[in-house]
């Protein structure tokens, strides 16, 4: 599908929600996170807490887009981004947990989607007014991060062992990843903005490649993670469409119609 603007976004995201629900399919678990962040965007447009929310609708709109290419084509013939193929090629394996698949959201959709998304929005020099508007952003993910936190926490009762083998919590790994690769993302972001079509097809290819790497430690971690993940996973609910429900109401807002 192709948003033309915000709502789109959010019906198209409910929609992908709705259909991964019904199929149990873990799809969802990444889109339900990513609808109700994309809900408390459009809120913030319409409160006027943006410099420019005419702009931001059209960055959440090119944003998400970028979301439903990679989906579409992994469905249609398992093309796309190689760091979105990495995430959905991991969705029929049982044997991952919860916070991989939002992780594996987050990383290619932050560190890839949001600096193409940012560059075409405000070509150019204009990159630079743009960048108040998107570190407001954050404070909008970190409400979400927190209510999504307490979702994976009751889903997940023994995520805590990631502490114990030096990896990192649902909480650490989610605000980590968030605020680590906004910053990350904001500087390619203003790279891609000054440069030509040509320049920036390249540039994207690297972002690409960068992503899919990072995807590979999540989705095939080594050392003492994996049988950590293994333990934790035998604790998770197998009920993925309950999952989906669960995660997708983090923030008690409206069910998806």
């Amino acid at each position: 599908m192709k948003a033309q603007n915000i709502d789109e976004v959010v019906d198209g995201l409910a929609g992908i929600v709705r259909e991964a629900t019904r199929a149990g399919d873990r799809i969802g678990y990444f889109a339900a996170l990513y609808r109700q962040v994309t809900v408390e965007v459009r809120t913030a447009i319409h409160s006027g807490l943006f410099d420019d929310g005419a702009r931001m609708n059209r960055f959440d709109t090119a944003f998400g887009n970028r979301y439903f290419d990679a989906h579409d084509a992994w469905h249609r013939n398992r093309t796309g981004p190689r760091c979105w193929r990495e995430g959905f090629g991991l969705l029929e394996n049982a044997d991952t947990v919860i916070v991989q698949h939002l992780l594996l959201g987050v990383n290619a959709h932050i560190n890839l989607d949001l600096s193409v998304a940012a560059a075409r929005t405000s070509p150019g020099g204009a990159i630079h007014s743009l960048r108040r508007d998107l570190l407001l952003i954050n404070d909008i993910l970190g409400r979400v991060v927190l209510a999504v936190q307490d979702s994976v926490g009751a889903l997940s009762p023994l995520l805590s062992l990631l502490d114990r083998v030096g990896a990192r919590t649902d909480e650490q790994i989610l605000d980590f990843s968030i605020r680590q690769s906004r910053q990350e993302a904001w500087y390619n972001a203003v790279l891609l903005a000054g440069q030509t079509e040509e320049e920036r097809e390249a540039t994207i290819d690297r972002l690409d490649v960068r992503a899919a790497v990072l995807a590979r430690l999540v989705a095939r971690p080594s050392g003492l993670v994996r049988p950590a993940l293994e333990l934790i996973r035998s604790t998770e609910s197998d009920d993925v469409p309950a999952v989906i429900t669960h995660l997708d109401h983090a923030m008690a807002g409206p069910s998806v119609p």
